[in-house]
């Protein structure tokens, strides 16, 4: 384990401490989740770019046919 100093401002400080009070923990160890969670979801963020740009592209149309407008394009029958 690291020790790293944040600051924050009195009213996030004081939020912190009583949410930590009232969850049994200490500050550090919500802080240290949040940022593991944070890295997590940015991990898989990345690993999931990283498959989709590995797929060919796949063309919108039949060769011959013309692209959709903007307005068939965003047409969604159910929101209207």
């Amino acid at each position: 384990m690291r020790n790293v100093t944040i600051t924050l401002d009195e009213q996030t400080a004081a939020w912190v401490r009583l949410h930590a009070a009232r969850h049994d923990t200490s500050v550090s160890r919500i802080v240290g989740e949040m940022l593991r969670e944070k890295m997590r979801g940015a991990r898989e963020y990345e690993a999931a770019m990283r498959r989709f740009l590995a797929k060919p592209p796949s063309p919108m149309t039949r060769r011959g046919q013309r692209l959709p407008n903007r307005d068939e394009i965003n047409d969604r029958v159910g929101l209207r």
